[in-house]
């Protein structure tokens, strides 16, 4: 079996309506393995990058940036030929030293049909279609922006001073600590079909991946932020492996959970997933998650090879233990 890919599970797919919001390869590994799991995944996006071939795409075609979008895209493709195929080929980035160095082949291809169709959703929608992708993907938000964060510490020589460092790549890669996050502009315009797929759905998925960069953008979006806090679905929040350089130097597996709750101390959670590896203290964890109203599921999901990964199959093992609700799985702990 190739990386990302997931055994048949065992009884099909969960007739469940199921939205994960996130970004960058932590979104593409809950998608790798929801897909296996339930019959319905939309993946809601962040799209604030302002890096690389996005990056570049955004600033020469006033456009949102692909990158994010493109990956979960390609997470959502089949395993058969067809859909690794073309997964590979969304993926690939051009070689040289020209002006094409760099640039992802689904980077352009997103960028085509927003420019032929005139309309984002639609747009992805066509590439979906040609990928096989089983479900869809939608931006959190139709209005270009940027990421500003407030970062304590960034001249060693002056370590109590907060200072603004503005956008995604370099809030990312920042020295100091995050003290917290904003959009700019404030308040831009929420994806109408993501507020609908939120408020209609049986489970919402946050995490993992980037915390401050791809996690908690959704719940500065107003509109997106009231679905979420609003909406009857399930919340579970799928925790880090590991800390995360620049972002979440030093942060424990409750710290990740803490930074969420107070950028969004409104939002109900109902399960908390985390891998045992991450947790040292499991009381202390426990301590945070009832302050949410939520419950703690400890099972391992990291890959065998050590690294801060998730295993698609294993993620999705959980995932389908914890969306049945079948206590005494070998999931729960």
């Amino acid at each position: 079996m190739t990386e990302g890919t997931v055994a048949p599970a065992a009884g099909g797919l969960l007739p469940r309506k199921v939205v994960a919001l996130g970004g960058g390869h932590g979104l593409a590994a809950t998608l790798s393995a929801l897909r296996h799991v339930v019959d319905d995944v939309t993946a809601v996006v962040t799209v604030a990058d302002n890096g690389g071939s996005s990056g570049r795409l955004r600033d020469e075609f006033g456009v949102l940036p692909p990158g994010d979008l493109r990956m979960a895209l390609a997470a959502l493709c089949g395993d058969d030929d067809w859909g690794q195929t073309w997964a590979k080929v969304l993926q690939h980035r051009f070689a040289g030293n020209g002006e094409m160095h760099g640039h992802a082949v689904g980077n352009l291809l997103i960028v085509a049909l927003w420019e032929l169709l005139g309309e984002h959703v639609d747009g992805l929608a066509w590439v979906g279609r040609l990928l096989g992708a089983r479900g869809r993907v939608l931006p959190m938000a139709i209005t270009p922006m940027d990421i500003t964060a407030r970062v304590r510490g960034v001249d060693p020589a002056d370590p109590e001073r907060v200072d603004l460092v503005r956008g995604q790549v370099q809030v990312a890669t920042t020295g100091g600590q995050l003290v917290g996050i904003q959009l700019d502009p404030e308040d831009p315009v929420a994806c109408p079909e993501a507020v609908q797929a939120v408020r209609e759905a049986d489970w919402v998925v946050l995490g993992p991946g980037s915390w401050y960069t791809s996690v908690l953008p959704h719940l500065m979006v107003p509109e997106l932020r009231r679905a979420l806090v609003e909406t009857d679905a399930r919340v579970l929040v799928v925790l880090n492996l590991a800390e995360q350089a620049g972002e979440t130097s030093g942060y424990a597996a409750e710290d990740h959970l803490a930074a969420l709750l107070e950028h969004a101390p409104d939002l109900r959670i109902d399960t908390v997933l985390a891998d045992p590896s991450t947790v040292p203290d499991r009381t202390v964890l426990e301590g945070t998650v009832a302050s949410s109203g939520g419950e703690l599921v400890l099972a391992e999901v990291r890959t065998s090879d050590g690294t801060p990964r998730h295993d698609a199959q294993l993620l999705a093992e959980a995932c389908r233990a914890i969306m049945s609700r079948v206590t005494g799985s070998a999931a729960w702990q």
